[in-house]
């Protein structure tokens, strides 16, 4: 029994990272669905959220206006949630032709904020944009040629994470979403991807689907898509550069929330996961997301298994003393790298322990009842 546990365990962990990539890529390899895209100049809105962000919501606009794309396709709508600060008076600085102002007051989240917009918007596309999203001047184009495809109804473009103090915790975010715009690269092809970036995406305006104050965007609004009937793809051509996260406390605190709130629309969304109308998807939301969320719990299984386990073979010894390393690595990584010890597998094997860890605690979260609805300005 303890064999089977520990058996069992150690699938399901080299599944959610390894197996479920081959797997979708072979079944590409077969048979790849392309996107069919070209020039493309629709009317564009694009929103941005923000609340307090007086340190980087010039920047943004400026960034935005500055896009090649047609002015007179394009609008930018700011919503401040509540801000407090000079935000308000910021985006009053621009031009009212080219700068819209909405205000949501009281303050009530992300989510409220776009639900209060979209119905606002002139753009047949919507783009959403953090505050402190800086876009390549392609982007627009790159994001909107994919909607050439009638198939198409939601893209994401590539987040790069740029680590200009070459932290670890820089260098662990760099590397994972890596991993995940190359997942985000072979899930298109197989049909939808399952995850997407809120700081460069965009939606069919007539697909979006209002949403309760506590969902997370960046998750229930590519399922709906998929459940109209549409895809949702990847464009690693659009590309957004944010500055990463610096310390492992930040990381760790961004990382409880959004998964928090993902297990929130897991739930929301669960007949998604079952859905008799598209199993291909399901089975990809399960092994992308469901699976990767809950993996802390195989990890344990394995650890206690193996110790367990200890007695019955040589393999099962040095399996235990590979895992323990490992741990003790990740708990040491910060005093080896003030030694000077700079390796990638050191950096890996911290960021995916500290990446379980927040799933471990949002999960007792959700245990709990807890939800997350309102934010607070993005650390770099």
């Amino acid at each position: 029994m303890v064999q089977s546990v520990f058996y069992i365990s150690l699938f399901l962990i080299f599944y959610a990272y390894i197996g479920y990539p081959v797997i979708v890529g072979l079944f590409v390899a077969i048979r790849r669905r392309n996107v069919v895209k070209r020039q493309y100049t629709p009317d564009v809105t694009v929103l941005l959220a923000a609340y307090n962000e007086e340190r980087s919501i010039a920047d943004t606009i400026r960034n935005k206006l500055e896009l090649d794309y047609p002015s007179e396709h394009l609008e930018i709508i700011v919503i401040s949630d509540g801000s407090t600060d000079g935000t308000d008076e910021i985006v009053k600085g621009f031009a009212a032709d080219e700068v819209k102002l909405l205000r949501q007051e009281p303050r009530a989240g992300k989510t409220s904020a776009l639900n209060m917009a979209i119905p606002q918007a002139r753009g047949e596309i919507i783009v959403f944009s953090d505050a402190n999203s800086l876009y390549d001047s392609q982007a627009l184009k790159t994001l909107t040629s994919n909607f050439a495809d009638p198939e198409v109804g939601y893209v994401t473009g590539k987040m790069i994470y740029v680590n200009p103090d070459g932290t670890m915790i820089g260098d662990g975010c760099s590397a994972y979403m890596k991993y995940e715009n190359f997942l985000r690269g072979v899930e298109t092809g197989l049909g939808s991807v399952v995850g997407v970036d809120g700081g460069i995406d965009a939606i069919r305006k007539n697909l979006y689907q209002p949403m309760n104050a506590d969902q997370l965007p960046d998750f229930v609004q590519p399922l709906t898509v998929v459940e109209q009937g549409f895809r949702v793809v990847y464009e690693p051509g659009a590309l957004l550069k944010e500055p990463s996260l610096t310390t492992a406390s930040d990381e760790y605190r961004m990382r409880v929330r959004v998964t928090l709130r993902a297990f929130w629309a897991l739930l929301d969304m669960r007949r998604m996961l079952f859905s008799r109308r598209n199993l291909l998807f399901s089975w990809q939301l399960w092994s992308h997301k469901v699976l990767r969320y809950l993996c802390f719990i195989p990890l344990v299984l394995l650890f206690v298994c193996n110790f367990a386990l200890i007695a019955e073979s040589p393999f099962f010894l040095w399996f235990f003393l590979l895992q323990s390393a490992a741990y003790v690595v990740a708990l040491a990584a910060s005093s080896l790298n003030e030694w000077g010890v700079d390796l990638k597998i050191v950096t890996f094997v911290r960021y995916f322990a500290l990446l379980n860890l927040a799933c471990a605690h949002a999960f007792w979260k959700f245990l709990l009842g807890r939800k997350m609805v309102v934010w607070t300005p993005r650390k770099g």
